[in-house]
């Protein structure tokens, strides 16, 4: 599932002045009186009200989540109600009576790859795009550096690494030396030059899997602990916004790829980084391998790492990964087949709830919670 905004986070992006900026820019440059615009997972619907400013004649604001209610009245308190259609529903099963002539979308977390985010903006621009149409942004390119964080690092592998009761705690370190993470790595910290590792064009995109390989030679001498990653967008002809360190600081932060164990670095060391991002249902399977070659000798290998997001997971939850494992219903599992299989369009929430409460009777305290957990599902699945 995409990344779900609080309203807080919402003002903090709307009040990041480069990003909010850039965007209107972009948007300026593009919108023409008379377009149709599509604000893809708009949130409270800024970037629809600025299409109109711009004087769009119809905008669809699509947003599944909540957020939307709030983009409602305040399109309304300022006059544009009557140009913007609502539409809360995934965009991937919206259809329009009309195509646009541009699509604005920021759906990104930290990174570009955010669960369904590039199948969003592929399916939009497949079904929802007039030919010839605009895209904001444009491309998105990414890119990476090894980098020296030694606070960073054992923020996350202390814990693990030394208790005051002599514990093997080996096996949640690994585990966490597998969590690619946010980070605020600076210029300062970086132990190679940057490399462009992906580059993801909307124009042209076809697929949401994206994988790279970087290599470089060590400028300076240092501790590498792990890879910095970063986004560059283009929005329009000479419109952008960079999270690269040494940039202003945006509401987004850069990610951290960790490795397996820290490594001294000489310069001259040559450093070989795989980086894959597999989309598997609503969530990424990232992938990172790390060679490092010693500068005085060639053939050999300081450092060789293998990771993967897969193996964050507790040992206790990885069977139930395996193609072999065959499943069965936990007690939530049937609580939700039971609630689905009554929402045939004949049974209100309230009785519902009723239905539940007898079904599993130990389950909840109160009618009120029954149809809490009613109304979650009405609101994921119902028409």
């Amino acid at each position: 599932m995409l990344y779900s905004y609080d309203l807080s986070e919402y003002g903090d992006m709307i009040g990041d002045q480069v990003r909010t900026g850039a965007y209107f820019k972009a948007l300026r440059q593009t919108v023409q009186p008379g377009h149709v615009v599509v604000d893809l997972g708009c949130g409270p619907g800024i970037f629809s009200l600025l299409a109109c400013k711009l004087g769009a004649a119809r905008v669809y604001a699509i947003e599944w989540n909540d957020s939307i209610e709030v983009a409602k009245e305040i399109a309304a308190a300022n006059g544009y109600g009557d140009r913007i259609e609502f539409i809360q529903e995934m965009s991937t099963r919206v259809v329009l009576p009309e195509p646009a002539d541009v699509i604005v979308s920021e759906i990104h977390h930290i990174l570009p790859l955010n669960s369904r985010s590039l199948s969003t903006i592929i399916d939009a621009r497949q079904r929802l795009l007039a030919p010839g149409g605009a895209l904001i942004p444009r491309c998105e390119t990414l890119w990476a550096a090894v980098a020296e964080a030694p606070d960073l690092y054992r923020r996350y592998t202390a814990p693990w690494e030394e208790n005051d009761f002599s514990f093997d705690l080996k096996v949640p370190r690994q585990m966490v030396t597998n969590l690619n993470r946010s980070s605020r790595v600076q210029p300062k910290q970086l132990l190679v030059e940057p490399q462009c590792w992906a580059t993801l064009d909307y124009q042209t995109l076809k697929s949401p899997d994206v994988s790279g390989k970087i290599s470089w030679t060590a400028a300076r001498s240092g501790t590498a602990h792990g890879v910095s990653v970063w986004f560059e967008a283009v929005l329009a002809d000479g419109v952008g916004l960079s999270t690269a360190p040494g940039q202003p600081e945006l509401i987004f932060s850069r990610g951290f790829f960790p490795w397996s164990a820290p490594v001294d670095l000489k310069a001259g060391d040559r450093v070989g980084v795989s980086l894959k991002a597999d989309l598997l249902g609503e969530n990424y399977l990232w992938r990172w391998e790390t060679r490092v070659l010693d500068r005085d000798n060639p053939k050999r290998v300081k450092a060789a790492f293998k990771q993967s997001n897969f193996f964050r997971k507790s040992s206790a939850s990885l069977p139930k990964l395996a193609e072999n494992h065959v499943p069965r219903l936990n007690e939530d599992g049937q609580l939700d087949r039971f609630i689905l299989a009554k929402m045939d369009g004949a049974v209100s929430l309230g009785d519902l709830a009723r239905q539940v409460m007898v079904q599993f009777p130990n389950r909840f305290a109160t009618w009120y919670e029954a149809l809490s957990r009613v109304g979650e599902l009405s609101k994921k699945y119902s028409l």
